[in-house]
């Protein structure tokens, strides 16, 4: 893939989480190599779980807000109504 960098104001942002998440993770391997608890486990893996989903949920809302506006442009307003209904609609996914 040869494609220039596309970056948006919530990249930096994304990446923390994601580096958090991943230093999260590990600390889990660790966890069941000591042998802790499947609730603890469980309870790790939902937070690391969380935090990947809502970094999945930035990037994608962020693409909806910026990239698909550029794509569209200026519209008629009846037509920008179900654009901003998608866009609305997709925070729920």
């Amino acid at each position: 893939m040869n494609q220039a960098a596309h970056r948006h104001d919530s990249h930096p942002q994304i990446i923390k989480r994601l580096k958090r998440a991943d230093g999260h993770l590990r600390g889990i391997i660790e966890m069941i190599e000591a042998g802790r608890s499947c609730l603890e486990l469980a309870q790790q893996l939902h937070a690391v779980e969380k935090a990947i989903a809502k970094a999945k949920k930035t990037l994608i809302q962020d693409h909806l807000d910026h990239c698909l506006e550029d794509v569209v442009g200026p519209i008629a307003r009846e037509k920008r109504r179900s654009i901003d209904e998608f866009k609305e609609i997709a925070k729920y996914l």
